[in-house]
C-alpha cells in the first residue's frame, strides 16, 4: 500500500527513517558484477575479495567502538539486531557467571535482576533462566519509570550474577541512572548489562563512563539498516556463546557477518554522534510543545511528569493516556488523518494486553489500554507537530 507523500511519520521509537549516509555507505556492496564482489564477499574468506570485505567489517567495528566509547574494537560484536544482542547478553553472561560459581563450589541458585520495564528481548531470556533454576528478580520502577539505586541495592545479594537495566525506556522515555546502578552492581560483585537501543542517538553514550559490562544496540533505531546490531562486551567479561558454528566474531557469535549492514550502521552511528547534542535540544522543544498542547484536551493526560527541558526523559518520546478510547482506535484514526503513531512498543503492537511498562509504573489496565506514544526523529519538523496537534481535535471528536 503506497504511503502518501504528505504522510507525517511519528513512530521513530519503532524505527527511524533511513539516513542517506548509511545508504551511500552500503551502495557498493549491492553493485552488480566485480564491484559488488569486492565489497560483498564473505569476510571470512582468504582471497582478495574476502580480505576486502574483512577490512570493511573491521573499519566499521573500530568506528562504532570509537563513537560508543568502547576501549577496544574487539569489544564490539556484530549481531542480527538488538533482540539477539539482548538474548546473548542475558543468557551468555548469566550462564558463564553461574558456571564460574559452580567451579568455585558455590551451590546456591545464581540470581539475576532485570527491571520490570525491560523489552521482551530481556524479559523472555530471564524467564528461560528461571526455568533453568536461576532466581530472577523483576525490579519495579517508581511511578515516573525510573529504577532507583536504593531499590536495586536492596535486591542485590551475594548470589547475584547479573543485572540488566535499560538505558532508556521506549514507551515513557525515562532515562535510567545507569552509571550509578552499575556502580552498585559492581560493589556487590555482579555484572551489569544495559539495553541502550532507545538511548543511542538521543542521549550521550560513553560506555567507559557508564561502567557497564555489556550493552546492546540496533542500527535501524538511528537510521541505519535493519537486521544488524551490536553487543558491547567488555574485555574479560564471562560469556558463553549462544550462537555456535563457524566461530566468527572471535567465537562469541558464529555466522557469516552482514558486512554491508555493519558499514551502514557505522555511518549512521558516526552521523548520529555528531548531531546528538544539537538534535536532542531541538527535539526537547518539540516534545515539550506536544505535552503542553495535548494535555490541554480534556480526555488527554500525560503518562509521566516531564518537566519542560528535562533531560531525565528522552527528547523524542511523548506518552499520553486518552480517556474513553483504546490505543488501536487512536492509531487508526490518526493514520486516516495522515499521521503514523503507536500505542507502545512496536514489538507488542498487535497484542490486546495493556503495556507491561505502564502496568509496572502503576497505571491501571483500563487506562493503559488508552495509551498513545508519539516519537520523533531528525526529519520531524515543528510544522509536523503543529499539524498533529490540530488533527487531535478531529481524532478525539470522531463521529
Amino acid at each position: 500500500m503506497p504511503v502518501p507523500s504528505d504522510y507525517v511519520y511519528l513512530d521513530y521509537a519503532a524505527t527511524a527513517l533511513p539516513r542517506a549516509c548509511a545508504l551511500e555507505a552500503m551502495a557498493p556492496f549491492f553493485a552488480p558484477g566485480f564491484l559488488g564482489l569486492m565489497h560483498g564477499a564473505n569476510a571470512n574468506s582468504l582471497h582478495t575479495p574476502g580480505r576486502t570485505a574483512f577490512a570493511a567489517l573491521e573499519d566499521a567495528r573500530a568506528s562504532i567502538a570509537r563513537d560508543l566509547g568502547a576501549r577496544r574494537p574487539g569489544e564490539i560484536i556484530f549481531t542480527s539486531g538488538a533482540t539477539e544482542a539482548d538474548n546473548m547478553a542475558v543468557l551468555g553472561i548469566a550462564r558463564a557467571a553461574a558456571e564460574e560459581r559452580r567451579r568455585h563450589g558455590r551451590t546456591a541458585s545464581p540470581h539475576v535482576i532485570v527491571s520490570a520495564i525491560e523489552h521482551e528481548a530481556v524479559l523472555a531470556p530471564a524467564r528461560l533462566l528461571e526455568a533453568e533454576g536461576f532466581r530472577v528478580t523483576r525490579l519495579k520502577p517508581n511511578r515516573q519509570g525510573f529504577i532507583e539505586v536504593h531499590a536495586l541495592e536492596e535486591s542485590l545479594d551475594e548470589d547475584t550474577v547479573l543485572v540488566s537495566v535499560q538505558a532508556a525506556n521506549s514507551e515513557v522515555g525515562s532515562v535510567q541512572p545507569v552509571a550509578a546502578l552499575a556502580h552498585a552492581v559492581h560493589a556487590a560483585g555482579a555484572l551489569m548489562h544495559t539495553d541502550a537501543v532507545q538511548a543511542l542517538g538521543k542521549a550521550h553514550i560513553d560506555l567507559g563512563a557508564l561502567g557497564v559490562d555489556a550493552a546492546s544496540f540496533s542500527a535501524h533505531k538511528i537510521g541505519g539498516p535493519k537486521g544488524v546490531g551490536t553487543l558491547f562486551l567488555k574485555a574479560r567479561t564471562p560469556f558463553a556463546a549462544q550462537m555456535l558454528g563457524g566461530g566468527q566474531e572471535s567465537g562469541r557469535r558464529s555466522g557469516t557477518q552482514n558486512v554491508a549492514g555493519a558499514v551502514g550502521f557505522a555511518a549512521a552511528c558516526r552521523e548520529a554522534a555528531e548531531e546528538q547534542e544539537a538534535e536532542a535540544a531541538r527535539l526537547r522543544g518539540l516534545r515539550d510543545r506536544l505535552y503542553g498542547s495535548l494535555t490541554g484536551f480534556g480526555p488527554v493526560e500525560a503518562t509521566v511528569d516531564v518537566a519542560e527541558g528535562s533531560e531525565d526523559f528522552l527528547p523524542n518520546i511523548v506518552n499520553v493516556l486518552v480517556d474513553g478510547l483504546e490505543s488501536e482506535t487512536l492509531v487508526l484514526r490518526y493514520d486516516r488523518q495522515g499521521f503514523g503513531v503507536s500505542g507502545g512498543s512496536a514489538c507488542s503492537s498487535r497484542s490486546l494486553e495493556p503495556s507491561h511498562v505502564l502496568r509496572a509504573i502503576g497505571i491501571d489496565a483500563d487506562r493503559a489500554l488508552g495509551a498513545l506514544r508519539i516519537s520523533m526523529g531528525r526529519d520531524t519538523r515543528q510544522s509536523d507537530v503543529d499539524a498533529f496537534i490540530n488533527a487531535t481535535a478531529t481524532v478525539l471528536d470522531w463521529n
